[in-house]
């Protein structure tokens, strides 16, 4: 087995150069391949070059929300710490994960609901731009679709990636039936809190 020499400030350059051979002449579509690439790099699976599913100009209402100031609310402490938070304050953006808020906690106790639920429901509350990147919470997706159905929120971007199995895919269709509401959506039961935070990272690297 023959070792590649490769100098330790080009492998990301080299793994994406392998990325795009060996993704040949898969059909993307346009404006979306550095998002593809990233979660392809980030996670070595190629299936994200046919299951990721994109709303109308959603690449360009995600860097123009980002542009005028939208913060980031991630559905782990994973997902928030993935996110370069320096360029997005370049903007005027923040990372918010409320999942360990005890008003969070509490809410989600008195109600019965998972802490998703609830940090979904103070997001809502904010009264803010927000881009909502989940990669680990169905009942996240779940309780954004009854908020925006209310006209409680109004997302400028959802990232809807959450991986694993009770209701994951059920939660992704919710948000795919959304007519007004910009997504990227990770179809079946693939993601992560890795992906969706490599996803807010690719916006942020598109814009320079």
């Amino acid at each position: 087995m023959e070792i590649e020499e490769v100098k330790p400030g080009d492998i990301e350059e080299r793994s994406f150069e392998m990325i795009s051979e060996e993704l040949g002449d898969m059909e993307l579509i346009p404006g979306t391949e550095p998002i593809v690439k990233r979660c392809i790099h980030t996670s070595a699976d190629f299936d994200y070059g046919k299951n990721l599913v994109f709303s109308e100009d959603v690449v360009s209402k995600g860097m123009e929300a980002i542009r005028k100031g939208a913060s980031i609310v991630t559905d782990t402490q994973m997902g928030k710490a993935g996110i370069n938070k320096k360029k997005l304050a370049q903007y005027g953006g923040e990372v918010y994960c409320f999942m360990s808020d005890e008003d969070v906690a509490a809410e989600a106790i008195k109600n019965g609901t998972t802490r998703a639920t609830a940090s979904m429901n103070k997001a809502a509350k904010r009264g803010e731009k927000l881009i909502f990147a989940i990669g680990n919470a169905p009942t996240a997706l779940i309780q954004l679709h009854k908020l925006i159905q209310k006209g409680d929120i109004n997302p400028e971007l959802i990232i809807a990636v959450p991986v694993g199995f009770v209701n994951v895919v059920q939660s992704k269709e919710m948000i795919l039936s959304l007519e007004n509401t910009p997504y990227i959506v990770a179809k079946g039961r693939k993601g992560g809190s890795n992906i969706a935070a490599c996803i807010c990272n690719a916006l942020l690297y598109m814009m320079d």
